[in-house]
């Protein structure tokens, strides 16, 4: 491998740069104008005559230059050092796991989100090869963790996942699917996968059509239902008092398994009731099997040495210089 960009969806920031040229010729055009208007050419050079229009250019050309390299710095370039990179075929899975409230009910010891966290720990064991990535939901969405080898990093993030992660409660499986949806390429036509974790008490009403919509994507969603049918109470962190609703009932949360198997159904995936979690992963296992691998490079164990630093003194230096210059000529002695 040779040089490269971290980041390279950043180069729109050049587009910045353009648009400060344009100002800037636009400003010149604009000063050319409002100085033929003033008056007499020789009595506006006269009363400017220590002003450089030289040295202008130098400042505004040191900025440029400051600001390209503080582009360019954001974006990384850096060559690979020491370490190899590894050629490995898998897939890429996302895992989207609902830590609302609900899924601190204990009908399925010791709670449905510890047996969740369980499953998907034991899940990427088995799947070595396999890059994976972490959607956390209740009543919003977040990618927690991007696509990855690293497995091990990935367990430490599943680990973590709780309720306070995520402060907006509610469970809404729809906005789940599209940011799983989004972390995979669009530009491959190949089956991408993702494993939804879930109760299945969703909020909304727009889960099955955002699996159909994501279904003529080739994506396929495979659910997981944790809990059971007869439901159970929900113990509020800290305290362990069951939750209660606005009229001091006590709430039972119980496990939406028609729309669980709906949302796997419209994808050609299968839905899995978590009891044992080796069978789970088995199940599981042998349904993603039927999905393409690919060749992709881990680079994970590549040292790389980055450019960043250089560039971004470069733009420091290049904002002291335009600074410390001035507008006006040099005084003779």
């Amino acid at each position: 491998m040779s040089f490269r960009f971290e980041h390279i969806s950043l180069s729109w920031l050049f587009a910045g740069i353009a648009f400060l040229l344009l100002c800037w010729g636009g400003y010149m055009l604009w000063k050319k104008r409002v100085s033929k208007k003033m008056g007499d050419p020789a009595l506006i050079a006269a009363l400017s005559k220590d002003y450089s229009p030289r040295r202008s250019y130098i400042k505004f050309i040191l900025v440029l230059l400051a600001l390209a390299a503080g582009v360019i710095a954001a974006m990384n370039p850096r060559v690979p050092g020491k370490g190899d990179a590894v050629n490995r075929k898998g897939m890429d899975l996302v895992f989207a796991l609902d830590v609302s409230k609900s899924m601190l009910a204990t009908d399925l010891a010791p709670s449905r989100l510890e047996r969740a966290r369980q499953f998907i720990i034991k899940m990427m064991q088995s799947m070595p090869d396999d890059r994976v990535a972490l959607v956390l939901f209740a009543g919003k969405a977040y990618l927690q963790m991007p696509l990855t080898a690293d497995l091990g990093a990935a367990a430490l993030y599943v680990s973590a996942a709780g309720p306070d992660l995520v402060p907006q409660q509610g469970t809404l499986i729809s906005e789940a699917l599209n940011m799983s949806a989004s972390v995979f390429n669009p530009q491959e036509k190949r089956y991408k996968a993702v494993v939804l974790i879930s109760d299945g008490e969703d909020h909304e009403e727009n889960a099955l059509g955002t699996a159909r919509d994501l279904s003529r994507k080739a994506v396929m969603i495979n659910t997981v239902g944790i809990g059971s049918p007869e439901g159970s109470t929900i113990p509020e962190p800290g305290t362990g008092v069951p939750k209660t609703d606005e009229n001091g009932n006590t709430v039972i949360s119980k496990l939406n398994e028609p729309e669980l198997q709906s949302i796997a159904a419209e994808t050609q995936g299968i839905y899995i009731r978590l009891q044992s979690t080796e069978d789970a992963v088995k199940l599981l296992k042998a349904q993603l099997a039927k999905i393409d691998r690919k060749s992709y490079t881990d680079e994970s164990l590549i040292d790389f040495r980055s450019f960043y630093p250089w560039l971004a003194a470069a733009m420091l230096i290049l904002l002291l210089f335009e600074f410390v210059i001035p507008e006006t000529r040099l005084q003779a002695a």
